[in-house]
């Protein structure tokens, strides 16, 4: 993420203000060892268990880990028809997994014969990560992907004041919560997030069943913002009950999900009066 997406050097859209160029295409593509051992399990087998995975980092897309072909157990995998390609990496064979009576349909994929210029792909092979029942990063299980080297997490205890709105279709504003004591969360390649004390919402809260999960924040739990008159601004509010540490530092504060919704109505944040 912190290379490839957003102004990342590594992006379609890196930003003007560098004294270097990068000769190369647009889309760029760039691969490293991923410094520890990592683990896939489908229907209660290992399917990847490598010590040698290499991620790979592609211009606007997530970090995808390639491991050696010799790192996946090759007898839970069957040959399929699908193929894709690449005009980066060249021709995609595909390989479904099969196993205690189970099927991920196309769930691995390799380059056996890429283009030059990703000639170090020859080898190696990767698998989706949702085709996985659970991924592990040394012993401890991971979500949504694995984290990336070259994006981090700041938390910082502020001042600053931060108002967030609701405006209906009709234009009718209700302040949802008012904060002087956030905390600010910067993550690399997305815009800040202010995390507010409960005390500062100023609506009733309900609780969402939706549930999200962060490789750097943890498991996000959400709950429906209900205002005055009856409207409810579903999954408006997330919160973090048990964060990861290097988060640690929002554990029970609100972020709002803000930006316009599908029946015209939207959520606001501003920061000293300024759209965040």
């Amino acid at each position: 993420m912190g290379l490839t997406r957003t102004d990342g050097p590594l992006s379609s859209y890196a930003p003007s203000t560098v004294n270097y160029a990068i000769d190369g295409p647009p889309h760029k593509l760039l691969m490293h060892p991923f410094p520890r051992r990592v683990r896939a399990e489908f229907a209660g087998r290992t399917v990847l268990d490598t010590r040698r995975g290499q991620l790979v980092h592609e211009s606007n897309l997530l970090p995808v880990l390639y491991a050696p072909e010799e790192d996946i157990d090759t007898s839970l995998l069957v040959d399929s028809e699908h193929t894709t390609h690449c005009p980066f990496k060249g021709d995609a064979r595909y390989r479904s997994l099969q196993a205690e009576g189970r099927s991920g349909e196309n769930a691995v994929w390799s380059y056996p014969e890429p283009v030059p210029a990703a000639g170090w792909l020859r080898g190696l092979a990767a698998l989706y990560w949702n085709a996985a029942d659970a991924w592990y990063d040394e012993d401890e299980q991971v979500f949504a992907h694995l984290t990336d080297p070259f994006t981090r997490v700041d938390v910082r205890p502020t001042h600053r004041h931060v108002m967030i709105t609701h405006t209906a279709a009709d234009g009718a504003t209700t302040v949802l919560a008012e904060s002087r004591e956030p905390r600010v969360l910067s993550e690399t390649g997305l815009k800040n997030r202010w995390y507010l004390p409960r005390t500062d919402v100023t609506v009733n809260l309900s609780p969402s069943d939706t549930r999200t999960r962060c490789p750097y924040k943890g498991e996000a739990v959400y709950e429906h913002a209900d205002l005055p008159g009856g409207t409810r601004v579903a999954d408006a509010f997330w919160h973090y009950p048990d964060p990861l540490p290097e988060s640690a530092r929002i554990a029970g504060l609100l972020s709002v999900t803000d930006g316009e919704r599908d029946d015209g109505s939207g959520v606001s944040v501003t920061v000293d009066g300024e759209p965040a």
